[in-house]
């Protein structure tokens, strides 16, 4: 399931690309390719992020000291 912030980065992107595919000449073509590859850049550094943060979270929590039983 996808939260807001995903939801809305994905929305934003769909009308980035209707809005290249409404171009009809080449110019500034370079540009939004620019533009658009920082923006999945920025989403990968933070969904690496969210997921390092998940994991090392549940890696402190896992209790290494219990008698076993």
């Amino acid at each position: 399931m996808l939260g807001p912030l995903e939801t809305y980065l994905i929305t934003w992107m769909r009308v980035v690309a209707a809005r290249r595919g409404a171009v009809v000449g080449q110019e500034g073509y370079a540009t939004q390719v620019v533009i658009l590859t920082a923006a999945l850049a920025a989403l990968a550094l933070a969904v690496a992020v969210i997921i390092t943060t998940k994991v090392l979270s549940k890696a402190n929590s896992i209790n290494l000291n219990s008698s076993g039983g």
